[in-house]
């Protein structure tokens, strides 16, 4: 099973809608067991990351309002891959885990830059 991200933007009457994920872009977030091993994780903790470590207990939502503070957040994180994948998938090597992690970043980050774009907000599940 893996994670999604999507963007969506809230009604006037305060419902929210999910937006088609554009062609060319992916709506891939990371494998199920990245909720905790990878966004999750003790190194993502430690850089002061706060929202995706949400993603251990549950789904993440990012309000319309939040979603500056998120991109920069995912920009933590991309500055720090190295130190996030350092626990390495004994499948993979070093390098491909976080060529892996840095591929689902880039469609989290997508995603956030097409919520912004329509002030909406994204669901990563």
């Amino acid at each position: 099973m893996s994670l999604s991200v999507d963007v969506f933007v809230v009604g006037a009457d305060d419902e929210r809608t999910l937006l088609d994920v554009p062609e060319g872009s992916s709506d891939v977030a990371g494998f199920e067991r990245w909720r905790t091993s990878v966004w999750g994780s003790e190194a993502l903790r430690s850089l002061g990351a706060r929202f995706f470590p949400m993603l251990a207990g549950g789904d993440l939502t990012v309000a319309p309002d939040q979603v500056a503070d998120f991109l920069a957040e995912c920009a933590l994180i991309r500055s720090n891959l190295e130190l996030v994948a350092s626990s390495t998938d004994p499948a993979k090597s070093h390098g491909e885990y976080v060529r892996q992690i840095s591929e689902r970043l880039r469609n989290i980050e997508d995603a956030a830059e097409r919520a912004r774009s329509v002030r909406g907000g994204v669901i990563i599940w």
